[in-house]
């Protein structure tokens, strides 16, 4: 083995998972900087650090030091000190103050923020406030490489070591001692393989309860991301045992503890086999049906008649209504649950802006409400009326929840929800929950798009249930059908192969190319110079969606291509591979209360502050905070995937699709990707790979039993009203 003491240069690269780093280090002996690479946890700039490994030559990269031990220690030069402390380890100290302080104290800099942080009132702008800021910063820093010491030895990247102990404080390392399955109940980010590593190297044994169950709530976690309700106890028992390497019959054991405990709850009446369900996807779908079926039956509230109606919204609006649309608006002021339907150029908006015209005639109080703050946004400029996501409209706090509920409902009339496609279980029951027996809503969306990231299939089982007046548009309207986007997006949905004609006057283009590199190439191109340049809108401004994550053409090499052909420069804070800049566009991926940002939220990054080790986002006006150790909420979103851009529209799109994407090319994939497109849309990729994405049609059945439930309510209710009657 051969051995290199060295300082921290430059990070290159580094993988907040495993935390595998490409490091430049200035050595003794060396002109040039030496490139590392390994596993090094967050190692920082300026850092000391003793390496054991192997000298070796890379094709691409040239001659690597490939890092097997490395041991990190406190810098001793004057040089190395404000390195260290300038790269933003501390908060309060970035590289102006960390000269500063090297200057007034030399070599002995860290000796005094160790034992007499107060000194540090002697270099010149240094306050009161900045020295406490320092203190506290420093200590939670020796903590952290406490415990980042115990839980190097367990394969724990810096990242989770910074969340656990941020979850459990002083107390981080008895917890991970005592039963490390917890990181996977009580910390985001940190999931049932992470804690089954830990395990492991602390020696837990294999066929252990608190391991089969953790695995257990593991696989319907994962179930659950895949937007299924529940999971048929066959169906556990074969993916836990192949998870966990260990026998169905002891997953079976563990799974009737688990019964027995209330951690699952088993539904047998509604389904051949048996549902297993995480107790809040149970309540939700249960309360789903309760809460429809006791809207449906509730007579009381707004009834208007129709008679001379339609005349009358006509001359109102000064719009001319088909019969169905007609029949939409009628059936919506007579019922108290109306399911409106439809794709593109259809006209959805024109058919609820007459919905709200008939109910402001008798002076209906009107809520309207989307998932997103997108969607709400669109439905806003639609009516010129104030709409709200879901969770404003609810009144979610992060520390009580949704402050509208059945306690406390919702005050009003009718209540129209947008862009329902995206509502899972979850956010329905709660919605529901706050909605009087006595007020009429009105669910709008189109079930031919993609279904909700979350679990269910919500608008569809309502729909397929029968039980709920449901109007469906069909017919595109004239000045709908000189859009080829619009035109396209109907013959996807039908099954036949779009217009790629292109021409000078289409709204719709395709350009051919096969090779991944190329298409990268040619995206970067359209964004940066030519669709910019053409249509006169700022790059930022054109959305590139993609089917997938990965590969060449996926959204994360399309997001680093992009960032660096649009917002180029260094300045930025730094998350594992990924730099934060001023003017980057970013994606919210997790839903935060405490911040109020959800799932699929965009916004730009308006301020970076390396001292703080912290940066602004502003979302639609509304600027948001995040510390370093939260940026894993964050993606950088010059490119997204088909699935993050529901309920969202872009006034130009550039979608790849590539035989590489053929596990992931559906038709309603394609589809819910073109109808994000606004003004433009441009394919790039093959004929091949567009033919099989219409062609395959095989959406991926959800595990949910709403439609069954909804079915089982009326029918009780209707064996309810016999018996009264009788």
């Amino acid at each position: 083995m051969d051995y290199l003491r060295c300082v921290v240069e430059r990070i290159t690269y580094q993988n907040t998972e495993n935390g595998y780093s490409v490091i430049k280090c200035k050595a003794k002996g060396y002109s040039d900087l030496v490139t590392v690479v390994g596993n090094m946890p967050e190692v920082h700039v300026g850092s000391v650090l003793s390496l054991g490994g192997n000298w070796k030559m890379d094709a691409k990269y040239g001659r690597q030091f490939s890092m097997e031990t490395f041991e990190e220690t406190l810098p001793a030069t004057a040089y190395g000190i404000e390195k260290y402390l300038g790269s933003g380890l501390v908060k309060g100290i970035g590289p102006k103050f960390a000269g500063r302080i090297v200057r007034q104290f030399g070599k002995d800099t860290l000796e005094i923020i160790e034992t007499e942080p107060d000194r540090l009132l002697e270099v010149p702008g240094i306050g009161k406030k900045r020295v406490d800021r320092i203190r506290k910063s420093w200590e939670e820093q020796k903590e952290i490489k406490n415990i980042m010491l115990f839980l190097q030895g367990h394969d724990v990247s810096t990242s989770h070591a910074t969340k656990i102990y941020k979850q459990y404080g002083n107390d981080s390392i008895a917890v991970v001692q005592e039963n490390p399955y917890r990181l996977a109940d009580d910390i985001w980010g940190i999931g049932f393989k992470t804690a089954d590593t830990i395990a492991t190297k602390l020696g837990f044994d294999h066929e252990k309860y608190v391991r089969i169950r953790s695995g257990i709530l593991y696989t319907l976690n994962r179930l659950s991301e895949e937007g299924h309700c529940y999971a048929t106890r066959q169906m556990l028992l074969e993916t836990g045992a192949e998870l966990l390497e260990v026998r169905q019959d002891l997953i079976g054991s563990a799974l009737e503890q688990m019964i027995t405990a209330e951690d699952v709850i088993v539904e047998k009446k509604l389904s051949e086999q048996e549902a297993i369900y995480l107790p809040p996807f149970y309540f939700s779908e249960v309360g789903v049906a309760k809460r429809l079926s006791a809207m449906m039956d509730n007579k009381n509230g707004l009834h208007i008649e129709p008679e001379g109606l339609p005349e009358w919204i006509q001359k109102r609006t000064g719009m001319t209504y088909d019969d169905v649309q007609m029949q939409a608006i009628l059936t919506a002021v007579q019922s108290k649950v109306l399911v409106l339907t439809g794709g593109p150029g259809t006209g959805k908006t024109t058919t609820t802006l007459g919905i709200i015209t008939a109910f402001r005639e008798v002076k209906a109080e009107i809520l309207l409400a989307a998932p997103t703050g997108r969607a709400a946004k669109r439905l806003s400029e639609a009516t010129g009326m104030e709409a709200k996501t879901i969770h404003r409209l609810l009144e979610y706090n992060p520390m009580e929840g949704y402050q509208k509920n059945e306690e406390s409902p919702l005050d009003g009339d009718v209540l129209i929800v947008d862009e329902c496609s995206m509502i899972d279980i979850m956010l329905m029951y709660n919605l529901l929950k706050a909605i009087p027996d006595t007020m009429t809503l009105i669910l709008v969306g189109d079930i031919d798009q993609l279904p909700s990231v979350g679990a269910g299939n919500v608008l569809r089982d309502i729909i397929e249930s029968e039980q709920f007046p449901v109007i469906q548009l069909t017919r595109i309207f004239r000045q709908a059908q000189s859009s080829r986007i619009i035109m396209n997006a109907h013959r996807i949905n039908a099954g036949q192969f779009p217009d790629i004609s292109n021409g000078r006057n289409t709204d719709f283009f395709f350009i051919e190319k096969e090779d991944p590199e190329e298409v990268a190439e040619e995206i970067v191109s359209l964004v940066q110079v030519r669709l910019s340049r053409h249509y006169r809108v700022p790059a930022s401004e054109i959305q590139v969606l993609t089917p997938m994550q990965r590969g060449v053409v996926g959204a994360s090499n399309l997001n680093q291509v992009l960032q660096g052909a649009i917002n180029p420069g260094d300045l930025g804070l730094k998350r594992g591979g990924t730099i934060f800049k001023p003017h980057d566009k970013v994606m919210q991926i997790r839903n935060n209360y405490d911040k109020e940002v959800f799932n699929g939220d965009i916004g730009v990054v308006e301020d970076v502050d390396l001292e703080e080790r912290a940066l602004s986002v502003n979302f639609d006006g509304r600027s948001v905070e995040y510390d370093v150790t939260e940026l894993d909420e964050l993606v950088l979103a010059y490119a997204t995937t088909i699935h993050k851009s529901q309920g969202s529209e872009y006034p130009i799109v550039v979608m790849p699709v590539l035989m590489n994407h053929f596990v992931m090319l559906q038709r309603n994939l394609i589809y819910t990707g073109i109808t994000r497109a606004k003004k433009i849309l441009v394919i790039v990729g093959t004929k091949k790979a567009l033919g099989y994405a219409v062609r395959n049609v095989t959406v991926s059945d959800r595990n949910t039993l709403l439609k069954e439930r909804l079915r089982k309510a009326e029918n009780n209710g209707k064996e309810t009203e016999a018996e009264n009657k009788q």
